[in-house]
Formats: structure tokens, C-alpha cells, sequence
């Protein structure tokens, strides 16, 4: 990966700073898209730029080549989303060891700024797309936007979440937490996929080649590759990057002739690395002025202790309700059980900290899996219906019966590790700070107050997947706002939910108070990049008590 740093007097012979600090709506980007050049040659999936900073930035693209050797790629940089009198300001190579990709981190940016910028190829005439960006602010920002995504499956349908991101264009930054992809071979989840939406390869992803396959697949849908040219991205993996429930040394769906754990972590987090425009660093901060810090975690790879399994310890028994107790009162109490990792963990409590020190209004926990509790309502295992598989059937009652001595129903969460959760929010209320939580990973909205030790110590915002099939999907029998409210009704904590709807969060964060709008979009199973509802949840600054509607 290539590194420019170049001065803010280099942009401004450029003409790179006259006239901006808003985004351009809608409308005005697209006749300014009318007017680029012709796109040719080797750039095949758009361009991409992530992991803002108030003065820098890191951009992607990737250009197809032939043979062995890199392509020379020069980065180009302007006020003017005409690209009038650019400045190049980084060179950079699209390498066939990273599957044809390139990216460069460019420093000597001006904070809060929009950027347009493009590639040129190895010929001057060959030029990608033109992108946008937009550095973080400092200061005192009035506000700052936020589009959260998760699960987007590309065989259950089609990305009309990110089309409707980019139709709305209200946010300033892109956050994905985790599964941007699956991994599972054609016909298994889903068994058949929507109409124009096939995967490669056809086969699971095990190794990098096979991953590679599957980004190429993604990334070839419009929507996704324009909302990755709109705005920059901060993005991390969840388990299907990699494999189904991940943890560090192993996952669900990792079978003993797929080789050995440790090479197919090694071959997907590389190709992620190859094909998302992301640093090398499993964990960081972004600090958005005083109004705000983001905290990137990883949930997964880096300190994830193995899941616990209510069907196993009921197979130990001696008898269910036994068995359900003592892992209730043994291994899920546990206090050495880790979600993130010691290192992890001590490197975000002091950045937590920091950040306190700071006068930071709010600290923002962009994770993977929801921290809020959730227990089984009563009568789930009839939920399901007559004709619901075995498996669905056996699963939905274990979740009843581990409900009854107060387990929660999904132990891959933070429900499944409650000491680590409770290290996290302690620390955020000796701190006092201004928690908020965004998770994915469920593909259901949750909202949620985080209660800690009997007192408040934040909210979380947990957001609906873009195409990821819910527990509607599974419970079959049951109406969904039936479902919702009686997943509420179970949950002191839980405020809202929808099981039902397909999506993604607009998060605005003021020095007031904080906003989430979960989005829910037209059906998936047709490309319509529109909404069919939408519902609003705040938290006041220093409340730490949701309020919805």
C-alpha cells in the first residue's frame, strides 16, 4: 500500500479546497456524474475510499491486468467533482498478488472536507469513476451522519439499502459491521437465490482465491459500488467473512477436510483486506472533533472465546433443567470469558479513558454482535409452526427452556459472555461518558437501554440486516408484531424490536442528543431502492435512557 503525504498549499495551487464542506445533494452529484469521462480499460469494480481521518485518507480501486506484473496507478485529487484542475497526490500499483486491487493513504488533507477523485491507469486516457469523500471533522461539528449496515447476503436479494443510501445522500460516513459477504456455497443459504443474483465462486470460500471469487461477485452490484464511491468507509468483519460463527480457534462451519483453521483465517482476512478499503489493524479509532469518538472493534478472530451451546450442555445432562443450571452458574458466569481479547480490551478501556479526559461528547461502540439482553418470550417453541424443521424446532425449545432459568437465547452475543459486556460498560460508567452501541449481526432491529450493576451505562442501536432473512424467517407461526412485542414484553431492557424488515440505521449524532432512524426498504427480492417504513429512537446527552418515536 502505497503513502503520499503532501501539504495543504500543494491542494491549494490544485484549486482542491475552493468551495467545499458540504456534501453535494443528490440530484447535482448525479449531473456531475453525467459529465466524467469515458471509463476505460482495466478498472472493473469502482473505486472506494475508508478509514478517514481529519487530515487523511485511504482510497481503492482495482484495476484487471495481465501477467505476473503490478500496474503503475497514479491518484488524483480535486474540489470539483469535474475533476477540474486535479492534482495527482499518490502513486500506487494494482498488484495480482492481492487479486488485481490497489490502495494508497494519502495525508496533508484539510478536516472536514469533500474530496472527488479518481484513478488513472497505466495510459492517461484509461480514468476510473470519479468518487467522493469526505475527511473527519475537528472542532466542534454541529452534527454527524452515519449509514450502518450488515448482512447483506447477495442471493436473498438485491442491496436496496445501499441504493437508498446513496438516493438519500444524508450521511457522511458508511459503516458496515461485518458479514459484507457469506461464504457458503450456491444452494445453501439461501437454497435458491433470487432472480440475477448468483454468487461466485459456486463452491464454499475456503481459500483466498475463493474469497477473491466472492468479492468480485459483490462488488459487481451497482448499488454497492456506488455507495462505496459516495462516502468513505469504516468497516469490519463478522463471522460469514470467514466462516459461520467464528471464533479464534475455530467455526461452526469449518469441516476437518477444509483444512487447517488458522490457513483459512489467514486466506480471508487477507482477501478482505485485499478487496475492502481497510488498514491492517483489526482494531482503531476515529475521532470525529469533541462531538464524538468511533471505536472499529473486533468481536471475532482476535480474543473470542469458543461460543457455549445449550444443546450440548443438555446432551451432558444429567437431566435438561440440571444441566441448564449448572451453565448457568459455571461456564456462562465465568469471569475469564473473553469477548474481545485482553489486549483488545485494555487498549479500548484507555482509549475510553483518553477520550473522557477529552471532554469527548460520545463514545461510540461500532461492533458486531448485540450487547443488549435478550431472553426468549414464552411459548417461542410454538412460534415456529406445525411444519418447521427439526432442527428449527429443537433449537426454539432449548431457547424456551434456557429462558426459564434466565439464559439468554443467543450465546454468540454479548448475552453469552456477560462478564466481558459487564467490563465494558463499568468501565464506560466510572468514565461517565456518553455510551452508544451499534451492533448488527442478528438481521433484526433491536433497541436497547445497557444496564450495568442496576444503573444505566448507555444505549444500543442495533440494526436489521440489508438482505439477511430475520426470525421471521423461522417463526413462521408467529405475527411479527406479535413477535416484537412479546420479545419486548420478555426484556425489561429491550425498548423496540422488529424481527420483519430489511434495512439499515441513519445515525445522527449531535451535541444534544443522538438518533437512530431504522430505515426498512422495499422488499429485497426486487431491486427497488426505496423505503416502506421507517421508525426513530434518541438518547439526550448525559440520559443514557432511549426514548422512542
Amino acid at each position: 500500500m502505497g503513502e503520499r503525504d503532501f501539504s495543504r498549499r500543494d491542494l491549494l495551487a490544485a484549486g482542491a479546497l475552493a468551495g467545499t464542506g458540504l456534501l453535494l445533494p443528490g440530484d447535482a452529484w448525479a449531473q456531475r456524474k453525467k459529465q466524467q469521462p469515458t471509463i476505460l480499460g482495466g478498472f472493473s469494480h469502482g473505486v472506494a475510499s475508508g478509514e478517514p481521518g481529519p487530515t487523511s485518507m485511504l482510497f481503492w480501486t482495482r484495476y484487471q491486468g495481465t501477467g505476473e506484473r503490478v500496474v503503475p496507478l497514479s491518484l488524483e485529487i480535486s474540489s470539483d467533482p469535474r475533476m477540474a484542475r486535479a492534482k495527482v497526490v499518490a502513486e500506487t500499483y494494482a498488484d495480482p498478488s492481492r487479486d488485481w486491487t490497489a490502495r494508497t493513504v494519502v495525508k496533508g488533507l484539510a478536516p472536514g472536507r469533500v474530496y472527488y477523485y479518481r484513478f488513472i491507469g497505466p495510459e492517461k486516457n484509461v480514468r476510473s469513476e470519479i468518487g467522493r469523500t469526505k475527511t473527519l471533522p475537528e472542532g466542534a461539528p454541529g452534527a454527524f451522519r452515519m449509514g450502518v449496515f450488515s448482512c447483506s447476503n447477495l442471493p436473498f436479494g438485491w442491496f436496496n439499502a445501499y441504493g437508498h443510501a446513496v438516493a438519500a445522500d444524508d450521511i457522511d460516513l458508511a459503516v458496515h459491521l461485518g458479514d459484507y459477504i457469506y461464504e457458503y456455497a450456491r444452494g445453501t443459504y439461501p437454497a435458491k437465490a433470487v432472480d440475477g443474483r448468483v454468487i461466485e465462486p459456486a463452491g464454499e470460500a475456503v481459500r483466498r482465491q475463493d474469497y477473491w471469487a466472492r468479492y468480485r461477485s459483490y462488488r459487481a452490484d451497482a448499488d454497492l459500488q456506488a455507495l462505496h464511491a459516495r462516502v468513505p468507509w469504516v468497516a469490519m468483519w463478522d463471522d460469514h467473512e470467514i466462516a459461520n460463527d467464528a471464533w479464534r480457534g475455530g467455526a461452526e462451519n469449518q469441516q476437518p477436510n477444509e483444512g487447517v483453521w488458522a490457513d483459512r483465517v489467514k486466506a480471508a482476512t487477507a482477501a478482505y483486506r485485499d478487496w475492502m478499503p481497510v488498514s491492517d489493524q483489526s482494531w482503531a479509532t476515529y475521532d470525529i472533533g469533541r462531538l464524538a469518538t468511533l471505536y472499529r472493534l473486533d468481536t471475532r478472530l482476535a480474543g473470542r472465546d469458543e461460543p457455549l451451546d445449550v444443546g450440548e450442555a443438555i446432551k451432558r445432562g444429567p437431566d435438561t433443567m440440571t444441566a441448564l443450571k449448572r451453565l448457568r452458574d459455571e461456564d456462562w458466569v465465568a469471569g475469564n470469558r473473553q469477548l474481545l481479547g485482553v489486549p483488545q480490551e485494555q487498549w479500548l478501556f484507555g482509549e475510553m479513558q483518553a477520550a473522557a479526559r477529552r471532554g469527548v461528547r460520545w463514545q461510540v461502540l461500532a461492533q458486531q454482535v448485540v450487547m443488549g439482553k435478550l431472553k426468549a418470550p414464552a411459548g417461542a417453541s410454538q412460534m415456529a409452526g406445525p411444519n418447521a424443521g427439526g432442527q428449527v424446532a429443537a433449537a426454539l425449545g432449548a431457547a424456551e427452556m434456557a429462558s426459564r432459568v434466565g439464559l439468554p437465547f443467543n450465546l454468540d452475543a454479548w448475552d453469552g459472555y456477560p462478564a466481558a459486556r459487564a467490563r465494558v460498560l463499568s468501565t464506560a460508567q466510572r468514565q461517565g461518558v456518553d455510551l452508544v452501541v451499534l451492533a448488527g449481526d442478528s438481521h433484526n432491529g433491536w433497541a436497547s437501554d445497557l444496564v450495568n450493576d442496576g444503573r444505566p451505562a448507555g444505549v444500543e442501536f442495533a440494526g436489521q440486516s440489508v438482505t439477511s432473512p430475520g426470525l421471521e424467517a423461522y417463526l413462521r407461526a408467529a405475527e411479527p408484531g406479535a413477535l416484537a412485542a412479546a420479545m419486548v414484553a420478555a426484556n425489561p431492557t429491550l425498548k423496540w424490536a422488529d424481527t420483519s424488515g430489511r434495512g439499515y440505521m441513519q445515525v445522527t449524532l449531535t451535541p444534544a442528543e443522538a438518533v437512530c432512524e431504522w430505515r426498512f426498504t422495499a422488499p429485497v427480492t426486487g431491486h427497488a431502492p426505496k423505503l416502506a417504513s421507517m421508525t426513530r429512537g434518541r438518547v439526550g446527552a448525559g440520559q443514557k435512557r432511549l426514548q422512542m418515536g
